[in-house]
């Protein structure tokens, strides 16, 4: 992900926001021998990690690149920053998630300093410090928001999973790695689509999770997210 993530056009310092248990010492001990910035933070409560770590850094606009992406495509990155800055003043919070359709794992949200402080004092529910951002986009009346389609005009969100929370996810992702990593360090999005293309047996390995994210656990408690927006999975099924 720090290859992938060096290669957007847009300067950026990167810092890896981990947890303070004692599970995450290999990460703090892989950033400091990659010469990344490492804090650590809070387990459970990422709004508080991600509004320190920037605060640490002195940040004025935070990208937020979440670790479960490690497919996640430089241009779509530029694409979101790319309407930022072309918008000077005009946004608080710019994502390419609300609504989605670039294919999953490509999640790319930026932010205000003053947008995150403002949601880390008053954001409350444990679903918004958990995940840093929904004080955020559910409450369009007190943050300027924005959000980035993916101008293929497609909508892959639900029918492509690029992410990384079950084994199958994982053996995806390695299998995509082994086929292109090695011709194409810097390969991209449709790279991956071609590859899956071709080789429709790649796609399959975690087809059941395509559309499978954390908003099936909150529908109950999500203004602004419906149940078109997520699967459960049950046993080799998803519904």
């Amino acid at each position: 992900m720090i290859e992938r993530l060096g290669m957007i056009i847009h300067q950026a310092q990167m810092v890896i926001a981990t947890s303070e248990d004692r599970s995450d010492d290999l990460i703090e001990t892989e950033a400091r021998q990659m010469g990344i910035a490492c804090y650590r933070g809070s387990m459970n409560n990422l709004l508080d990690r991600h509004y320190q770590a920037a605060k640490q850094l002195n940040a004025g606009v935070l990208l937020k690149i979440p670790s479960d992406c490690p497919l996640i495509d430089p241009h779509m990155i530029d694409q979101a920053l790319d309407f930022y800055f072309a918008n000077p003043g005009d946004y608080d919070y710019v994502s390419n998630l609300h609504p989605a359709t670039f294919p999953d794992g490509n999640d790319v949200e930026i932010m205000t300093m003053d947008c995150l402080e403002k949601t880390w004092r008053e954001a409350k529910r444990l679903l918004e410090l958990e995940h840093t951002t929904p004080y955020i986009w559910e409450n369009p009346e007190k943050f300027r928001i924005g959000n980035v389609i993916w101008d293929t005009g497609l909508d892959y969100s639900m029918s492509h999973r690029f992410t990384i929370d079950y084994e199958a996810d994982y053996q995806f992702i390695k299998r995509v790695y082994e086929e292109l990593y090695p011709k194409k360090p810097g390969f991209f999005c449709e790279d991956i689509l071609d590859l899956l293309e071709k080789k429709p047996e790649i796609y399959n390995i975690n087809a059941k999770y395509a559309g499978v994210n954390w908003y099936r656990n909150h529908l109950d408690e999500l203004k602004t997210i419906s149940s078109g927006q997520t699967k459960l999975v049950i046993g080799k099924n998803y519904i």
